[in-house]
């Protein structure tokens, strides 16, 4: 039987998971997702272990060969994706710096990061679009193993998430322009890497050559080893495909360019997303990639903590998930009896989370619904903030998790004031992973109406509750606004 079956695997911040698509139908015939067991450690410290990736890709490739039986003869590609920036440093042996990986919500470097920006943020925003934040892989290198670490021989070369997955797979080292742009390592003007960034972070002898070429999503980087076929019993040779960020695969699983979609991912992280056409001046917006299109950008405003806040309440209330969170915080009516939350558990440029406003009378329910109502309105703020920069965000899309729960959906349409579009699977990542190794092989190039695109339905606000949401949200603005001195306060002056 000709080949038609394509792999896609999504390293996320919390899980791994692979799924295998029918590339004339788009029917997914085997999916399987890991958790990735993260350690939190003083500081604001978040990592995970070189034995817990190895074991989860193992285990979802080898469940997905499992439910495939004798069609793993079928699988014609495979391709990965992965959470932007954070620290997978190989040292001279080719594994990872102390065996372990460093996720993009720590925040060990956020005092060395703000102080760059400083020093150099304006300059570095014109040059790679974004300033020096903490989760940036040069930067948490220079925090956690030192400037001279190069020199020393304990850092040799640096992965991004999906890259190191590669590089398990296939023993090539690459990586694409949206993960390097996304961590503020590529000009904007060039598309090649950013000398001066390097410089600045203070790994300018590391340079370039650290990450390894850059190259086109949907290209073929190598082929599946031998030995790791058969540890996960897919056939060897499989060619594998370079991906992109996760945010961008997403994006390419519901074709939001062609179809003029802006995306909130309502994730781990904040993430509020549009593409456009090339802008100067440059927009005031969190960052701008350049994904490897000469002629468009990718404009983001995020935060580390979005469904975050609402996974860190379930585990302090000793819920089960994220759900329970919901359907708690929907017991009680929109403000929480005068409840508010900061959303900012995983911090992030000196900011912080807490509750504000917290009185004798108020409950769990109150708790659970301003956190629900902060998360929400969150990401109605970044993307008031896209909007306000010229950017078309009229027609948004909603994934990640928290697309999967059609009452948080709803929540932010009341916020934006429009209808929204929701993908409520939960998979878009390794669905935008395996349309690139689709692409790899000629098969299909993301078209709308393709077979492969994930599917999306539209969630309508409630016009009843249009005015007490537009209240509320307004006093969300204010009271972050407000809370700017003390953030800067706690966070301490930068030195």
């Amino acid at each position: 039987m000709k080949p038609n079956i394509l792999i896609g695997v999504d390293m996320g911040s919390s899980s791994l998971k692979a799924l295998a698509l029918e590339a004339g139908s788009g029917r997914t015939v085997a999916l399987s997702r890991m958790p990735l067991p993260h350690d939190r450690l003083p500081g604001d410290g978040c990592e995970v272990g070189a034995p817990a990736i190895r074991a989860a890709l193992t285990q979802v490739l080898r469940d997905v060969a499992h439910q495939l039986g004798p069609r793993t003869a079928e699988v014609r590609a495979m391709a990965c994706t992965g959470h932007g920036a954070g620290l997978y440093a190989l040292d001279a042996n080719n594994q990872l710096a102390g065996g372990r990986a460093v996720a993009s919500t720590d925040q060990r470097a956020d005092a060395r990061a703000r102080a760059l920006a400083a020093s150099h943020g304006t300059r570095l925003f014109d040059e790679v679009g974004c300033s020096p934040w903490p989760g940036q892989p040069t930067v948490i290198a220079a925090e956690l193993l030192g400037v001279d670490a190069a020199q020393r021989g304990e850092l040799h070369r640096l992965l991004f998430a999906k890259d190191y997955l590669g590089f398990l797979l296939t023993g090539e080292i690459a990586t694409d322009a949206s993960d390097a742009s996304t961590a503020g390592l590529v000009s904007l003007a060039t598309g090649n890497w950013s000398q001066a960034a390097f410089e600045a972070s203070g790994l300018a002898d590391l340079g370039a050559r650290a990450f390894g070429p850059i190259a086109p999503s949907g290209s073929v980087i190598g082929k599946l080893l031998p030995v790791e076929a058969a540890l996960c019993g897919l056939p060897a040779g499989i060619p594998v495909a370079m991906g992109a960020i996760d945010l961008l695969a997403s994006m390419t699983a519901i074709c939001a360019e062609s179809r003029g979609r802006a995306v909130s991912v309502f994730g781990t992280w904040c993430v509020n997303a549009v593409t456009g056409p090339v802008m100067e001046p440059k927009p005031a917006v969190a960052a701008i990639v350049n994904f490897g299109r000469s002629n468009r950008r990718l404009y983001m405003e995020n935060s580390p903590s979005s469904m975050a806040n609402i996974a860190w309440l379930a585990g302090v209330l000793a819920l089960p998930d994220a759900r329970a969170v919901v359907d708690l915080a929907m017991t009680v009516p929109l403000g929480a009896r005068g409840l508010r939350f900061l959303p900012f558990v995983n911090g992030g440029g000196g900011v912080t989370a807490g509750f504000v406003g917290l009185k004798s009378h108020h409950t769990r329910a109150d708790m659970a619904r301003a956190v629900v109502d902060a998360v929400a309105a969150l990401h109605a703020r970044h993307m008031a903030r896209l909007a306000a920069a010229g950017l078309a965000v009229s027609e948004t899309t909603v994934l990640g998790g928290g697309a999967s729960d059609a009452r948080l959906v709803r929540l932010l349409a009341v916020f934006l004031g429009r209808p929204v579009e929701r993908c409520a699977d939960d998979e878009t990542g390794a669905r935008g992973a395996a349309l690139y190794a689709a692409m790899s092989q000629g098969l299909d190039d993301a078209a709308p109406g393709s077979a492969l695109l994930a599917p999306c339905e539209v969630i309508e606000p409630d016009a009843r509750d249009a005015s007490a949401h537009a209240d509320f949200n307004a006093g969300f603005n204010e009271l972050i606004d407000s809370m700017s001195p003390v953030f800067t306060h706690i966070a301490g002056d930068v030195k």
